[in-house]
């Protein structure tokens, strides 16, 4: 017997109308495909539980919903949705949005058996790296007056650049960016890193 959780029950009740509709639907759908999920809350969300593992979960936002299993597209089939949402099947204004229902009991299925057979869920995507640093237009014209300086944050990697540019441009007050730029460029020309002295310690 399927438990129905009261706390998923008042989540759909805080939601939009439009979001009522799909998140009464997916709820209704993995309940019809998969007796024995059991409900809960994990992050603040809806999410369906079988056999002690993440089925699949669902949320409600402003403007739309969104639809996810935990093995991804290993469920749902790769190429799916997605268009920026958080979920599987994109960005979700309505019922009309999802896969067939054929498709979905198939995800349900599939979902189902990947839990069964111990696949592990999918990994997390690794972060995007951060883009090189810029450096401000006072930093740049200090290293241009010293050569040595502008040679060593030249020959820095971008994480040991940023060290520098992110104390410069973290100062509240224009005479302790004024300040910092000056000491920045001092041990640059020495060829020292932002947090040199720490390093041997």
């Amino acid at each position: 017997m399927s438990s129905h959780d009261p706390r998923i029950d008042a989540y759909i009740e805080r939601a939009a109308p439009f979001a009522q509709d799909l998140l009464r639907h997916w709820r209704a759908t993995v309940h019809a495909h998969c007796p024995d999920v059991v409900e809960t809350i994990k992050w603040g969300f809806p999410n369906f539980v079988y056999r002690d593992k993440i089925l699949s979960g669902m949320a409600a936002f402003k403007a739309h919903c969104s639809i996810g299993f935990w093995h991804g597209e290993a469920a749902v089939g790769e190429g799916k949705g997605k268009d920026g949402a958080m979920g599987d099947y994109g960005r979700l204004t309505s019922i009309k949005d999802l896969p067939s229902r054929t498709e979905q009991k198939a995800a349900i299925k599939r979902a189902m058996q990947l839990i069964e057979d111990g696949v592990k869920a999918r990994p997390a995507k690794p972060a995007a790296p951060k883009p090189p640093p810029e450096a401000p237009e006072d930093l740049v014209a200090a290293l241009d007056r010293d050569a040595a300086a502008r040679r060593t944050f030249d020959g820095f990697p971008p994480g040991q650049r940023r060290e520098y540019i992110d104390w410069i441009v973290e100062a509240k007050k224009p005479e302790t960016r004024e300040r910092r730029i000056a000491q920045a460029v001092e041990w640059m020309a020495e060829g020292k890193r932002r947090n040199w002295k720490y390093e041997n310690c």
